[in-house]
């Protein structure tokens, strides 16, 4: 590998190297790397990076989501997967009477470390409330989420309490807004959707309030329309409190159903390619004749399948997009501008797309030197580190400009 020797070459870092912030490893790691690097010990440095890699990616993330018999549990499991009622194997089952009668496991369909448990309804003849948690080995949970198609009732309470007491989080989400506001317009003459919005909400606070739960967090959704309501808020309150790495992996998982989620994925992933960067730098095996490269063309093609996918520009992800909107599939693909998208990700792919790349990699040299944690003491050695943060840091940005003019034409916004 041409470029090693040149990865390891000493310069001391200058306070320019700092300036990128990494939410999902500490500075404690990033010194341990950096200082790695420093001394030429890039078997350390890339054994740490692929620890840490390892332990985002495949951070276990476990959701449970109860509350009382029919208020919508099963179908919030399944459009929290980006999935429909009727998608068949891997579905959570829906109906009008009670279909959950023990908990029951669904893995995301892209990312297999998050589960979103459909728990037996609360109240219904066949679970008793008192042994609820027990029964469904709550200890395993990240955070419970609480539904209620009504007001929530003395068992929601007796539930959040509990729940509480064993020191887990949980949030109530009042389901099935879209009726309500349909009744709300059938009964009265004056209608004002964001003051009925606020009275439902404040109805459900109080009774919380009356009940025993203080600062209750409620949110008001319809799982036919997340992007309504307050999904939003609830991902982003999910966001805030979760630990570093589960909040990483929550938020790839989310579905593609609003703007601010397609940024917040593409933060997720920027902030990710340095380390895949460093990773490749330091466990070259492809070099591309003619250049003084050496990149692990594996690790670009792997990452950029999962932008692909994460974004939804993936056949099967476009497709199922097109038919939710009743839209062709071609009117969503006449706004990709990536050529990459429509074409198979592979190694031949992707060594092609590195010699036109290198040149990029050595015009963003200077920006990596000042922005990137430890970029200081790789770049000034060669080009290796900066083509492959280069090459993933363009394809990122045209696949979220992508997914962002895709979701625009599927809800007919001015793209």
């Amino acid at each position: 590998m041409e470029d090693t020797e040149s990865c390891r070459r000493h310069r001391k870092p200058s306070k320019m190297d700092y300036l990128e912030p990494c939410e999902i490893i500490s500075d404690e790691e990033v010194e341990e790397i950096r200082t790695a690097l420093e001394e030429g010990d890039l078997c350390t440095a890339t054994e740490k990076l692929s620890k840490s890699l390892h332990d985002i990616e495949n951070a276990p993330l476990n959701i449970a989501v109860t509350g009382m018999t029919g208020s919508g549990k099963s179908t919030f499991v399944n459009v929290i997967r980006g999935l429909d009622d009727d998608d068949g194997e891997g579905a959570a089952k829906t109906g009008v009477t009670e279909t959950t009668m023990e908990a029951k496991a669904y893995q995301h369909p892209e990312y297999k470390n998050v589960i979103i448990w459909d728990l037996p309804g609360i109240g219904s003849p066949n679970f008793n409330p008192s042994n609820y948690l027990t029964d469904v080995k709550f200890d395993q949970y990240d955070f419970f989420i609480i539904m209620s198609s009504e007001r929530f009732r003395h068992n929601d309470i007796l539930l959040a309490k509990e729940i509480k007491s064993m020191g887990k989080k949980f949030y109530f989400v009042r389901n099935k807004i879209d009726s309500d506001l349909h009744a709300c317009q059938q009964r009265k003459k004056s209608y004002n959707e964001e003051n009925i919005l606020k009275e439902i909400r404040d109805n459900c606070i109080e009774n919380l309030h009356n009940g025993g739960i203080q600062d209750s967090k409620v949110f008001l959704l319809s799982c036919l329309d997340l992007k309504k309501y307050d999904f939003n808020q609830m991902q982003e309150t999910l966001e805030q409190e979760l630990p570093s790495q589960k909040r990483h992996v929550f938020m790839l998982s989310l579905p593609n159903i609003s703007l601010p989620i397609l940024e917040k994925k593409r933060e997720a992933f920027r902030k990710q390619i340095w380390k895949w960067a460093t990773l490749s730098c330091g466990v070259a095996a492809i070099p591309i004749p003619g250049l003084s490269v050496a990149c692990d063309v594996g690790i670009l093609v792997a990452q950029m399948i999962k932008y692909r996918n994460a974004f939804g520009l993936d056949q099967n992800s476009l497709e199922k997009l097109a038919n939710k909107f009743d839209k062709d599939v071609n009117e969503l693909k006449s706004v990709i501008k990536s050529p990459i998208v429509v074409k198979e990700i592979n190694k031949e792919l992707v060594t092609t797309l590195l010699t036109r790349g290198a040149t990029g990699g050595l015009m963003f040299v200077e920006y990596l030197a000042s922005n990137i944690p430890v970029a200081g003491t790789i770049v000034a050695g060669g080009i290796s580190f900066a083509t492959t943060y280069y090459m993933l840091y363009s394809f990122l940005k045209e696949l979220a400009n992508d997914a962002e003019r895709v979701l625009k034409k599927a809800l007919d916004s001015p793209v």
